[in-house]
């Protein structure tokens, strides 16, 4: 019994682990959401908001990247 508790117990904290992991990619992607209407709102000639939402998301998958590598 104590063999199976012991393996419970493991799982338990890997599927804990997972959630934890889920919740940040979650609000990971929150922050990308208001990043990209913050582009979209703001008043700024057509040009000028294509090049400044592609600014950002290379800042964005640069830090995925960066999140990905930590995450190792």
């Amino acid at each position: 019994m104590t063999a199976e508790n012991e393996q419970l117990k493991a799982r338990l904290a890997e599927l804990e682990q997972g959630i934890e992991e889920k919740e940040q990619e979650i609000h990971h992607f929150k922050n990308k959401i208001k990043i990209s209407n913050i582009v979209d709102n703001r008043p700024v000639n057509p040009e000028d908001a294509t090049e400044m939402s592609d600014l950002i998301n290379n800042y964005i998958q640069e830090i995925d990247h960066l999140i990905t590598y930590l995450s190792e």
